[in-house]
């Protein structure tokens, strides 16, 4: 029963990563766009899919990945997630200097560029903390908010992104995805109560 379980769960991760990615290579699309517009594209969904994966990790609910070697495997991905906005915005610098420069300065007439560049600093942002957790001997508790805090900006700046552009993503899976985020990110917060003045066990062995 436990076997079949843990199919069911990555099976079902399975689906919800491959059927949006699947679906944007159908894309009519794709026809008229660069290979770097196309992989900076691709790397923007993966990034969505990566963010589906983190906080599944960090509540342990992936089958044979436990609580302390889900977090380990999180820190690989949340370095797989940044490189993925970098491939993300550095293709689409190659193909349009000028309309990334925008973004950047806040003064692209575009919404989803604003909600994109906010969710990509806030990445940024919670790779740096992370990196430097343990130089600035920050208290477990002060940075379970922080890093939650910067995952609700991740979180909520990609999916306005995502569902405001309207790109080679089909809008169903597209929407789909998006929904599962949001629920994943919801679930792990409420599950380990990030606002919580208890430290878990498994924060005081991770500081060590």
């Amino acid at each position: 029963m436990r076997r079949f379980r843990a199919i069911l769960i990555w099976s079902a991760l399975a689906v919800a990563i491959l059927v949006p990615l699947a679906a944007a290579a159908a894309s009519p699309l794709l026809q008229w766009r660069q290979p770097v517009y196309i992989a900076a594209g691709f790397a923007g969904i993966a990034a969505m899919a990566l963010l589906l994966v983190q906080p599944l990790l960090v509540g342990g609910y992936l089958p044979g990945l436990a609580s302390l070697r889900g977090r380990k495997v999180h820190r690989w991905v949340g370095v797989a997630l940044v490189a993925a906005v970098v491939i993300h915005v550095g293709g689409l610098w190659i193909t349009s200097p000028p309309d990334v420069i925008d973004a950047l300065l806040f003064r692209s007439p575009t919404p989803f560029s604003l909600w994109g560049v906010i969710a990509m600093w806030a990445v940024f942002a919670a790779a740096l903390l992370a990196s430097l957790r343990r130089r600035l001997r920050l208290r477990p508790r002060i940075w379970r908010l922080a890093h939650t805090l910067l995952a609700l900006v991740i979180v909520g700046g990609s999916v306005a992104h995502a569902l405001l552009i309207e790109g080679t993503m089909e809008t169903a899976t597209k929407v789909a995805l998006c929904v599962l985020v949001i629920a994943a990110f919801l679930k792990v917060v409420t599950d380990l109560r990030a606002w919580s003045t208890r430290v878990r066990r498994d924060e005081k062995r991770s500081t060590h």
